[in-house]
């Protein structure tokens, strides 16, 4: 595991553990009976319309430990700064097929309330991506309203993968299981698709964690790797429609795209260029 990503994760134990000590179990479970059903995350990502259609996962973000703060505006929460609820508004104007939301607060600088206000605001359903080590984590995401899940392969043994990957189903949440190597892709290969097929998205990030470097080419690298490319997610490094148009080729149709639509002045319009459409 990279330093970087030890880090983070020794971090997020405590922080769990932490988070525990102020909301009990029980207290958990009465919010996840009282919170309305998971919006369907997958159905959402994977159906295409057209053989020139690719679904954008829109992400939601304010900095990130390689980047640091995307845009000066986003040091503060707030009307013209960094304001979730508005800039969900702004992906789902202009084509974005689902929502991923950043909520680790000390190295992303978010927060899981921002969920629900962007549940509130638009119709799209919502992936929580953090660090998700602990069956507490995704009780937690599905009592803020989230509708699915990062699980990265990197960070997790197989049998925490599997316990994470039957409760998310058994809670209605759609997982997105990411790796960054080919070793991690051949690691979890076999368990693609558990417990239900319909539950469960496979994501390849283009960025390398040891070195931070971004290959789009990546993803289309291990495509013949993956049994099932109708669930692949590229991730990182997408920038352009010629980014689009090459990964469809390759046979990939659904991205996840954040850094590149969160530097622009407005995210919206940035989504819409990429997307190759007018700007609404």
């Amino acid at each position: 595991m990279p330093d970087i990503l030890a880090e983070i994760i020794a971090h997020k134990r405590a922080e769990v553990e932490q988070a525990k000590s102020r909301t009990t179990f029980t207290e958990l479970e009465g919010l996840v009976a009282q919170a309305e059903p998971p919006r369907n995350f997958f159905a959402a990502v994977t159906q295409h319309p057209d053989a020139f259609h690719t679904a954008v996962i829109a992400e939601i973000k304010r900095r990130s430990p390689s980047a640091g703060l995307l845009r000066p505006e986003y040091e503060k929460d707030g009307e013209g700064q960094f304001d979730p609820a508005h800039i969900a508004v702004r992906y789902h104007l202009n084509g974005a097929a689902a929502i991923s939301c950043l909520t680790d607060e000390k190295f992303f600088g978010g927060h899981i309330g921002y969920i629900e206000r962007i549940k509130e605001a638009v119709p799209l359903p919502v992936l929580r991506k953090d660090f998700i080590i602990d069956p507490w984590q995704l009780w937690e995401s599905r009592a803020h309203g989230a509708d699915a899940v990062l699980l990265i392969a990197e960070c997790l043994t197989i049998a925490e993968m599997l316990d994470l990957l039957i409760l998310a189903q058994q809670l209605g949440m759609t997982t997105l299981l990411e790796t960054h190597s080919m070793e991690n892709l051949l690691r979890v290969r076999p368990h693609v698709g558990f417990p239900h097929p319909a539950y469960q998205l496979l994501g390849i990030n283009n960025r390398d964690l040891a070195t931070q470097t971004v290959d789009l080419n990546h993803s289309m690298r291990l495509i013949d790797l993956v049994d099932d490319p109708s669930i692949l997610v590229s991730e990182s490094g997408i920038r352009t429609p010629n980014d689009l148009a090459n990964l469809r080729h390759a046979g990939i149709r659904i991205v996840l795209v954040g850094e590149s639509l969160m530097r622009a002045d407005d995210p919206g319009r940035a989504l819409a260029t990429l997307l190759n459409r007018p700007c609404r």
